[in-house]
């Protein structure tokens, strides 16, 4: 944490710079909005949930109609995977922090792009209510909710989207995906993998986001 609290520290202090430097070709952005986080399983059933991101970013001008946008959002996304008993599903949590650098191709100059690139995403362990964790998932009736929670902390996404807006106000729409195993931490207990049926854990997993940015 003091890592990342550094980097965000010197992130904020090379956009203000860039700024004051060239106000035309770097805009320092704060966004905030919803995502919708997916997993996909062959063994685990999950259902999308709502959570939230929020961050900075600086964007440039590139060559041409390419511009790139360098940034830091923190972020909450959620699924729910169904009990064995009872009728509520259980509510996972992934808290991270996500590091992006995006090419955006302005197809309407300053008022549309279309933007792809790399995601570093380093997150802690799912967690879920005090109430749910000893429950029995339905996917693994011998796994309870707190068995899976210690999924892999660094994770890379491909992201893709579209921006929209005009010059000071724009919207995102984006979709990421996670390239690597999202729960191949749970692999190296052999313990889990025996309640599990001695399967291999494996699963990836989508957000998809809507964010509004001001630029300053």
């Amino acid at each position: 944490m003091k890592q990342i609290i550094c980097f965000l520290t010197f992130f904020i202090t090379l956009s203000l710079n860039a700024q004051y430097g060239n106000r035309d070709s770097n805009r320092i952005g704060i966004s905030g909005g919803i995502t919708q986080m997916s997993l996909f399983s062959d063994q685990f059933n999950a259902k999308p949930e709502l959570g939230w991101t929020a961050g900075f970013s600086l964007r440039g001008n590139y060559y041409n109609n390419w511009q790139m946008a360098f940034g830091m959002h923190f972020t909450e996304s959620k699924f729910s995977l169904e009990s064995l008993v009872g009728q509520e599903d259980i509510t996972y949590k992934l808290a991270g922090v996500q590091i992006f650098l995006t090419g955006s191709y302005m197809i309407v100059e300053n008022h549309l792009t279309f933007e792809i690139g790399p995601v570093l995403q380093v997150n802690g362990k799912l967690s879920v209510e005090e109430k749910d964790k000893l429950k029995l998932l339905k996917d693994s009736p011998l796994l309870t909710a707190n068995d899976i929670v210690d999924i892999t902390k660094i994770n890379g996404n491909i992201y893709a989207g579209i921006t929209a807006g005009v010059k000071n106000v724009r919207l995102h729409v984006a979709y990421q995906y996670g390239i690597n195993n999202f729960m191949n931490n749970l692999n190296k207990s052999n313990d889990l993998k025996l309640l599990n049926g001695d399967k291999k854990f494996k699963a990836n997993y989508g957000i998809l986001s809507g964010m509004i940015t001001f630029y300053l």
